[in-house]
Formats: structure tokens, sequence, C-alpha cells
């Protein structure tokens, strides 16, 4: 089965969605969909406002564009005509995100594949599995050191800011804890601290900052401190894009301590997240070709319709 995809957006993520979808022998690139008429592609290059004409030549939609507006505003208008991919990443919306694009794929006979990438995404399949192996489990999450995709979107969404990106760096002494199996007092919150770094003029600048650090669901109440830096200061210091983090799970086993640990360490956040993202387009295209509707988060996609390889080889091949 080779799967027909287009991509919304093309920025850092949609570029490495596409770069992947043209490395991968089961997909084929349908086009991108952008308001922009012209993109330095070899792809084809379609109206973002034209993109329900195409709805018969695309087997699964990414959509690569942001959670803090674009996503709520704009992601059921694409449920309505396609299978979808997002990477929503507001973790105190989820369910009402899952709800609007359940309802809209379910009426449209489409898939909706929610809060992929790897936070919301594998680590969300890890703190469940964590958490499912001790009675009195003990769980801690940590992001970071490293650049966030969509928490540094939210900040470009401040009316003034030009350039904007926003570092988690998590206390290691918070991780040390939660490794001994003592991290039941810790909060996200006070394990982590946000630092914003802005482009944007003078007079702007207290507004800014005080929009920022209030901000519901992104940055109130972390620890965040905004930094002005010059344009040429960002352009010089804050052009990658790592990140990574750790799900850690704890539990007393009839008196025998047992630690359940995820990590991750990337160079690059959105070429990452295009990978996790592909591969649950891979899922949702396969969902849908069994008959299947309506919206899916990370926990109820079927790990083995994520890979290449079909069950029978897993099996052979000694993956199961």
């Amino acid at each position: 089965m080779t799967i027909k995809a287009g991509i919304v957006g093309y920025g850092n993520l949609g570029q490495a969605v596409e770069y992947l979808i043209n490395a991968l022998d089961d997909f084929e690139l349908f086009g991108i969909f952008s308001r922009r008429s012209t993109l330095d592609t070899n792809a084809a290059v379609y109206p973002v406002a034209d993109a329900y004409k195409y709805k018969d030549d695309v087997d699964v939609l990414f959509l690569c564009i942001g959670s803090a507006t674009d996503i709520p505003e704009q992601a059921t208008s694409f449920a309505e005509h396609f299978t979808t991919v997002d990477t929503y990443d507001n973790h105190s919306k989820v369910a009402e995100h899952y709800a609007a694009m359940d309802q809209v794929a379910r009426t449209n006979d489409n898939v909706s594949v929610v809060c992929t990438g790897w936070d919301p995404g594998l680590f969300s399949m890890n703190r469940v599995l964590g958490l499912s192996l001790f009675p009195e489990p003990v769980q801690n999450t940590f992001w970071g050191k490293g650049l966030s995709q969509g928490h540094s979107d939210a900040v470009r969404q401040v009316a003034g800011v030009q350039r904007g990106v926003q570092y988690t760096i998590p206390a290691q002494s918070a991780i040390d804890q939660a490794r001994t199996g003592d991290g039941q007092g810790l909060s996200k919150t006070t394990s982590h601290e946000r630092i914003v770094y802005i482009v944007a003029d003078e007079a702007e600048q207290d507004r800014i900052r005080k929009e920022i650090v209030t901000m519901p669901d992104y940055f109130e109440p972390y620890d965040t401190t905004v930094h002005f830096v010059s344009d040429e200061e960002f352009e010089r210091d804050h052009q990658g894009a790592p990140h990574g983090g750790y799900v850690i799970t704890t539990g007393d086993l009839q008196g025998h301590n047992a630690k359940v640990e995820f990590s991750l360490a990337l160079d690059s956040n959105p070429n990452f997240t295009a990978a996790a993202m592909v591969a649950f387009g891979r899922a949702a295209a396969r969902l849908r070709k069994q008959g299947n509707v309506g919206a899916y988060t990370v926990l109820e996609v079927p790990p083995y319709l994520l890979s290449q390889q079909s069950l029978q080889d897993m099996m052979e091949t000694g993956l199961v």
C-alpha cells in the first residue's frame, strides 16, 4: 500500500515531514498546501484554501501548523475532507480537541489521529505503560533541556514579537530524586524553568513580558524568564532546536524496587516530531483502510500499525 500524503504548512515541521515522506518507500507526496504561492521545494504547491478540492487525491493530510491558534481554529475544517494527523500539544485541552475532531471526522467518514509527536505522543504512551505496572506508582515527567516548538509558537503569537523561542530546563536535582523513587512531592512547575528569548521593539517589551509570563496553559504558573535580544544575537544563538526529556516511573513490588525510564535526546525537535507524526500517519491511513472513522489518540493506535513491517514479520524476526 502506497500512502498518498499531503502537508499543510511549510515551516520546520512541514519541511521535516516532506523529507521523511520522500525517504520512505510506502509514502508518496501529493503536494504541499500553503498560503504562500511559492516555496523552496520541488513538490507541487497548492493554495490551502483549495485543499478540499484534492480530498480524493490524498490518503492522509499532515497538519504541520501551530498548536496555539492554528490547530484549534483550522483542524476541524481539514478533518471534514481528509484523514488527518496533528501535533496538538496543549495538554489541558486535549480532551476538548479530541471531541471536536472526533465529531467532524466521524460525520465525514475520516480518521483523525491527534496529539502525535513525543509529548503528547511517545511520552503519553510511556506514562500509561509505567502507571499500569505498579499498585502504587510514582511517576514524573521532565522536559528539556531544549527548545519547545509549541511554546515557541505561543510566544510568537503575542503581538509585537518579531522573533521568539522558548527553552525548557529541568532541575537535575529533581530528576535524581525521581530516579531514587522519591518523586512523590515533585511538581512539574517547580521542577522546570522556562527561558524565553524575544526580538521586539523596546516600547513593547514590558507588555510582551507580562503577556508571556501570565499566559495560561503555557507559562503560568511556571518560573518564566523573558530576555529581549537583538536580531543579530537571535540569529547567532537561537537557530538550533535541540530537546529531550524523561518519563520516570518507580514502584514497589513485594518489597523490591523497580524503575521504568523512557528518555529522548534530540538534536532537532522538529525532525523527531516529524518522524513520530509520519509513523502515526501510516497508522491513520491503515485505520481508515480498515473501515475505521473518528478521532484517535496515540493510546488508541495499535503499535504494529506504526511500522513498515507487517505483524507477521515482527513475530518472525523476534520483535514480539
